[in-house]
């Protein structure tokens, strides 16, 4: 006699007992309101193991570990062989599974099993598009909830997910690959979104290309491209480059990898590098005597046009927009330092605080040597630099230089002439040092310093005395907003042109504004908050250099004078500043896709006045 499992055994005994309690169950129903056919009453269930009805006519009971408890049991099950009803085969490759479990969990089987397709029916099903092991994997995910992702196997899942419509799975396997960007494989990368239509990582790959464009263009998977897709990346305005040499260089080295099939493409490639922005010096020594470019009548021809643009400056605006339009490299992925600036009750500091954006947490920095507010910030080249300021006794001259790396400050080389309330501007190889108070009037003269040999020179001063204007960067030029001569608060904007050594007169803001914070993002200026003489603004408004016009957006949430404004991440963050009662601790951020303002953590140890700057990380998304 065969010996049944001892599970069959209980159930057996057990029915004895559920004849019993069945008897028992129809006495009960009379006393209690129920009848024979057995009358039910819905409740909504609580997350709660019981749940009663006012009459405790009867629960509900819930196991909330049952559906986390049965599917290990499913993959048990699949394991031993039993109770399989599909079988997938890919190649040679064969994978036994259950149809509930695999509708239930991967939406392309609920399609296939739930829409009375042929695949339904039958025991076996031949897979493609997919290759065996990506499909085992997936699989075990369906009845596990877990899945390795490798550089080995990251781009078969991801194909398999895709095909299969895991989008978690998917979204996963971009991430990792994300986090695997490197100078040397983001262009495959993003060659492989492409194929999936994966947007979110083919613009993440797109700003690591853009950010580090000298680096990727060394790999080889630069050389690889095609001319489509090379002509595709020089093209784009966001390339983060020193220079435009970066974009020449990197275009002759794709020509020469195979000069025979690409020398031929050479004039149309030169007419996407932007040569009117390349230095004179560079155009004589470099592409002059390039064999490639003598021998090319169209090749030529523009770089007779980029002599023309230096040495007849009234011919400028003759020459098409797209090979004169600086690029623009704005979205910075960087830790917010606030440097300097006031406490609570207007006493300068040398404090710093550092505001990450992953963690959204501020934090303190190393302080500063000397006691600064009214400082003015700039970042070039991974260090961070305080140029001025006042200490709360006199303005000054002297420069702190931060290096991330080391941690410290050191002394830079002090400026000609003592400033306060000055605006600085980072525009290539120079930090521009304008206007701003020496203790006695508004300054309109104008430093520019060389972080490589910690020297200054002396440029062509501004049109007006400007003190608490804003200064920033755009489109290769330097541009000076707003602030006060003394007597005045302007609307006025200038801008600096370091071809020219030149400042020329730009179409006014819509609001006069000192005290203002300034900034670039998007190819664009804005001024946002300030001062007008009668109120403190918390209005804010950009310029376009293509429309040359200027437009209100939304305002801040708060009003801020003495506001610092910093471009991080594609969005504007205004830090501190001076409400017309109180310094300020507050931060909140602007983004551009909505056209809202939004408040993030505020600083801890600063009361408003600081100087800001952004020092670049690791790229992260």
């Amino acid at each position: 006699m065969s010996s049944s499992p001892s599970g069959l055994e209980d159930s057996v005994k057990l029915l004895g007992t559920v004849q019993r309690c069945e008897s028992a169950r129809k006495s009960l129903a009379g006393p209690f309101g129920g009848n024979g056919a057995g009358s039910s009453k819905m409740i909504e269930m609580q997350p709660a193991e019981l749940s009663e009805t006012e009459d405790n006519s009867y629960m509900y009971f819930r196991q909330e570990g049952l559906f986390a408890n049965s599917f290990p049991k499913m993959k048990e099950i699949r394991r031993m062989g039993k109770l399989c009803d599909v079988t997938l085969k890919v190649d040679s490759h064969s994978f036994s599974a259950h149809r509930i479990v695999l509708a239930a969990t991967i939406p392309y089987f609920y399609a296939m099993f739930t829409h009375n397709m042929a695949e339904s029916r039958i025991k076996e099903i031949t897979m493609k598009e997919i290759e065996p092991m990506a499909l085992e994997s997936l699989i075990n995910f369906a009845y596990s909830g877990l899945v390795k992702i490798d550089t080995q196997n990251v781009q078969s899942l991801m194909v398999g997910a895709s095909f299969l419509q895991l989008n978690e799975v998917r979204d996963a396997c971009a991430k990792f690959l994300k986090r695997k960007f490197h100078p040397q494989n983001v262009l495959g990368i993003r060659q492989f979104a492409d194929t999936l239509g994966c947007s979110k990582l083919i613009v993440s790959a797109d700003r690591y290309i853009h950010q580090h464009f000298s680096k990727v263009a060394n790999g080889d998977e630069f050389v690889a491209l095609s001319y489509n897709e090379l002509i595709d990346v020089i093209s784009r305005d966001e390339l983060n480059v020193k220079s435009e040499e970066c974009i020449f260089e990197a275009c002759m080295r794709w020509v020469k990898h195979d000069q025979d099939v690409r020398s031929e493409y050479l004039p149309l490639i030169l007419a996407n590098i932007r040569l009117p922005l390349l230095s004179p010096q560079f155009l004589a020594d470099n592409v002059a005597t390039e064999e490639l470019i003598k021998t090319s009548h169209k090749c030529r021809d523009l770089l007779d046009e980029a002599r023309d643009f230096h040495l007849m400056p009234e011919r400028r605006a003759l020459v098409s927009t797209t090979r004169t339009r600086p690029r623009c490299f704005d979205f910075v992925v960087g830790l917010i330092f606030a440097v300097g600036g006031l406490t609570k009750n207007g006493e300068s500091v040398s404090t710093v605080e550092i505001y990450n954006p992953a963690t959204k947490e501020w934090s303190m920095g190393e302080a500063m040597t000397m006691l600064r507010s009214r400082v003015g910030v700039a970042v070039t080249n991974g260090k961070l630099y305080a140029f001025g300021g006042f200490n709360g006794t006199e303005r000054l001259s002297t420069v702190e230089i931060y290096d991330p790396r080391q941690h410290r400050w050191s002394q830079g080389t002090a400026m000609r002439c003592k400033r306060s309330a000055v605006g600085v501007a980072a525009l290539e190889d120079y930090v521009y040092v304008c206007g701003g108070y020496d203790g006695v009037t508004s300054l309109s003269t104008v430093e520019r310093y060389c972080p490589r040999t910690d020297a200054w020179s002396t440029v062509a001063p501004m049109m007006k005395y400007r003190s608490a204007g804003g200064v920033a960067a755009l489109g290769g030029y330097v541009y000076a907003l707003g602030g006060h001569d003394g007597l005045s608060i302007f609307d006025t904007v200038e801008r600096y042109d370091p071809f020219t050594d030149t400042w020329t007169k730009v179409i006014s803001m819509l609001n006069r504004r000192c005290r203002l914070g300034v900034a670039t993002l998007g190819n664009k200026l804005y001024a946002c908050g300030g001062y007008d003489g009668n109120s403190f603004l918390r209005s804010v408004e950009v310029y376009d250099p293509v429309k040359n016009n200027w437009s209100l957006i939304a305002p801040m949430n708060v009003k801020r004078s003495r506001v610092a404004l910093a471009a991080n991440m594609g969005k504007l963050w205004a830090i501190g500043g001076y409400d017309g009662e109180s310094n300020l601790s507050t931060v909140e951020v602007y983004d551009p896709k909505t056209n809202t303002w939004t408040f993030v953590a505020p600083m801890k140890h600063h009361g408003g006045g600081v100087g800001c700057g952004v020092i670049p990380t690791p790229f992260q998304d």
